[in-house]
């Protein structure tokens, strides 16, 4: 058992993809690619996260490097949210998913509803 959990910390891919993986880290790094952003301006851009997973997803992106937080000296201080070196050549490498995933969406959803199909005439 030892062994096993030290192969799964030590793989790079799943160690990043957990990261990466979820439903909002993306959209986030995509966003935050645009500039620095607050908050709330975040919030308003990513249609349906909650103000809780926004602020669990910033965290987790701060804590591996991808994001920084700056605490604006205004009044009432305010938050800003942008990407490190880090972050932004993570953002190089969705570019190219997000390229993929747009040139594929339309046939994958086609393959998903002849499956569907073939399935329910089963």
């Amino acid at each position: 058992m030892g062994r096993r959990r030290s192969l799964e910390y030590d793989c790079a891919i799943r160690d990043v993809l957990d990261r990466i993986g979820d439903a909002w880290t993306a959209l986030v790094v995509l966003e935050l690619a645009k500039g620095p952003c607050r908050f709330n301006a975040l919030r308003r851009v990513i249609d349906a996260i909650s103000q809780r997973m926004l602020a669990v997803t910033l965290r987790n992106l701060e804590r591996d490097g991808l994001v920084a937080r700056q605490v604006l000296d205004l009044s009432p201080p305010q938050v800003e949210y942008s990407l490190t070196p880090r972050g932004a050549s993570l953002h190089a490498a969705l570019q190219s998913l997000s390229g993929w995933a747009e040139a594929n969406q339309s046939a994958i959803r086609q393959s998903r509803a002849e499956y569907d199909s073939r399935e329910l005439a089963s």
